[in-house]
């Protein structure tokens, strides 16, 4: 069984990481090669950073992709139509089974659309998920997705009983609860993050409360009084607590070009690893991030998310997450409320930590 796995952004490698190594172990233990799984890579590019693509690969013994597509810098409509031709070559010239695609970027929408057009089951690993916000890219990107996929891998109850709601079974798909894959990939390298990053000692935060923060939706960096808020609540905060804030390209573009001005210093943006330790050393996590907002839950801090909504509720209903938006006196009355609070984790909300086995497992089943 062949498939081509398309990955363009940060989360996304984080993902395919944990299935990827999956895929090694089932063909490890395969009597012959007809059940075995060939794995195709296909980086379109997304994220063309060094420290936000190409480091991943190295520190998490990814495979090196077979192809990089390099397409970035450029808006919505020229990206996703560009990696849409390419892929389409790509999937023309190998024939693939299945195209497994993740989350809800620009790559994800192109992947997916260039499978299908082509008649090739299309596979969405981290389906389901809702904001409820249209005015998001990604909320576009995950909603088309799904509709056009074949094999729908949940990673929460409550993304399986969205799909339920808009009628998805009555459409000729496969829906299955997996599990979240990005807990099977903080589970494993968690183990040894520490040996590869000395991170915490050389921001001197070792021992230290500080906060761990990071903006980079355009609902954010393009809104400039929604960008102006949340910069004025960080800098008050900063006069209290240390902020380490991996800076994302776009967002030091908008700071700069609207001199907005930070009173801490920010740092450039880190591997997994760094930032594995980083979750692990924190007070309390401040973000725009889907992928951060779990992986705060995975090491069991707080989260204040700087969005009006989230597709992650089960973390609000829990407790262990608050939506702020971008208003900063409610950003300070979150962040004063969560570093008293003694927050409580309830367990499994992502599954046992088989994410990726059990997307194997549905892949040959469906």
């Amino acid at each position: 069984m062949k498939i081509v796995t398309v990955l363009g952004a940060r989360p996304q490698f984080v993902k395919a990481a944990a299935v990827s190594r999956a895929v090694a172990a089932h063909n490890a233990v395969q009597p012959d090669s007809s059940t075995m799984l060939q794995e195709i890579i296909v980086h379109t590019g997304q994220h063309f950073d060094e420290n936000m693509s190409d480091i991943f690969f190295r520190e998490m013994d990814i495979p090196r992709p077979h192809y990089h597509l390099a397409i970035n810098s450029v808006g919505h409509g020229a990206m996703t139509g560009r990696m849409l031709e390419k892929i389409e070559e790509i999937l023309l010239e190998g024939k693939p089974d299945f195209v497994l695609v993740y989350g809800d970027t620009n790559s994800t929408l192109a992947g997916a659309l260039a499978a299908k057009k082509l008649h090739i089951r299309v596979v969405h690993v981290e389906a389901g998920l809702r904001s409820f916000n249209m005015r998001m890219p990604e909320e576009v990107n995950r909603i088309l997705t799904d509709r056009i996929s074949d094999i729908l891998c949940c990673p929460t109850q409550q993304a399986v009983e969205n799909l339920h709601r808009e009628g998805f079974a009555g459409f000729s798909c496969t829906v299955a609860k997996t599990g979240d894959v990005m807990q099977d990939a903080a589970i494993f390298y968690s183990s040894f993050s520490a040996e590869r990053s000395s991170i915490v000692e050389r921001l001197g935060v070792q021992g230290r409360d500080f906060v761990l923060c990071t903006i980079h939706r355009a609902e954010n960096t393009d809104d400039l009084d929604r960008c102006a808020a949340i910069v004025a609540a960080l800098n008050e905060i900063s006069r209290d607590i240390p902020i380490v804030f991996p800076l994302h390209p776009r967002t030091r573009k908008v700071l700069h070009a609207n001199g907005q001005v930070l009173a801490f210093d920010p740092i450039e943006p880190v591997g997994y690893f760094d930032m594995i330790e980083l979750l692990k050393h924190c007070k309390l996590v401040m973000t725009d991030s889907g992928g951060l907002q779990k992986e705060a839950y995975f090491f069991r801090k707080p989260c204040i998310t700087l969005r009006d909504e989230t597709e992650w509720s089960e973390l609000v209903a829990s407790g262990v997450n608050v939506l702020a938006g971008a208003d900063k006196k409610l950003i300070l009355d979150c962040f004063l409320t969560s570093v008293r609070a003694r927050t409580v984790f309830a367990d499994g909300l992502y599954g046992n930590g088989d994410a990726s086995e059990q997307i194997i497992r549905t892949l040959f089943n469906a």
